[in-house]
């Protein structure tokens, strides 16, 4: 089973190209952030056309996230369970049955943070604090879980091109990491650093000052694992193609494989 994440930085804008993707890559699942779009307004029959089922939890101009499935989903949830006056659209999660079980997938678009010195900053810390408990209490079920995403956090040094620039920033700053870290320490595998500790696997490049052609990008689109998905990966890579198209996304899919079989 092949399972994906994608920003994809408004679906109605780049439609094409992500039906292009959709059938040269062929993936099983595909969650998506920042459709920057409401339910109704999601290019929903051209998606179906290509073979995929959609849950989609939009808002209207920003945000947004959404799971396509070339298989049935049976279960569904939007909304980071913790709040009660939360209304930006960052969480959807679906189950699909395998050969062996349930599969439990979370589409994840988490708060940038940005400027640190404004409501923005806790409001993204509080929200990995709801992440990690809510995560907690999936793990329980004992079930493969794919946590997919734009974390906008970078993990490390290695992740991104010029780390001394982002010390303050909202994505690299030291708390925002221990969160992170906070997180995968409840069993999570990161998928892509389980298969190479490389440096310059990027998956973001902004617009600007020629970031994209001369490679200076972040890592901040993940797949957190269960130990049970973990033990069935087996293979991930960072898809760059798309990033290189007409009128792309500044980010682009990360691809991960496993042993799972749908039913």
């Amino acid at each position: 089973m092949r399972i994906a994440t994608w920003n994809i930085n408004s679906v109605r804008l780049r439609i094409d190209n992500l039906v292009r993707w959709l059938k040269s890559a062929e993936p099983d699942l595909l969650c998506l952030q920042e459709i920057k779009c409401q339910n109704e307004q999601f290019p929903r029959q051209a998606i179906e056309d290509a073979g995929y089922n959609c849950v989609v939890h939009g808002q209207k101009s920003w945000n947004g996230v959404a799971i396509l499935s070339r298989h049935p989903i049976e279960d569904t949830h939007t909304n980071l369970p913790g709040s009660s006056v939360d209304e930006q659209s960052r969480y959807v999660e679906a189950v699909i049955s395998t050969k062996d079980g349930v599969l439990r997938v979370a589409s994840i678009y988490l708060p940038n943070g940005n400027p640190v010195d404004t409501a923005k900053y806790p409001y993204k810390l509080e929200w990995m604090d709801r992440l990690t408990a809510h995560v907690r209490e999936r793990l329980l079920l004992e079930e493969p879980l794919v946590l997919a995403g734009d974390y906008n956090v970078i993990p490390a040094a290695e992740d991104v091109h010029n780390p001394a620039s982002w010390t303050e920033d909202a994505l690299f700053r030291r708390e925002t990491r221990d969160k992170f870290n906070t997180l995968l320490n409840l069993g999570l595998t990161d998928a892509l650093r389980a298969t190479t500790d490389a440096p310059g696997q990027y998956s973001f490049w902004d617009y600007q000052a020629g970031a994209w052609q001369r490679n200076l990008g972040l890592r901040i689109d993940h797949l957190l694992l269960s130990s049970q998905a973990a033990d069935r990966l087996t293979s991930v890579h960072i898809d760059k193609e798309p990033r290189s198209w007409d009128k792309p996304s500044d980010h682009t899919p990360v691809v991960a494989d496993f042993a799972i079989e749908a039913r």
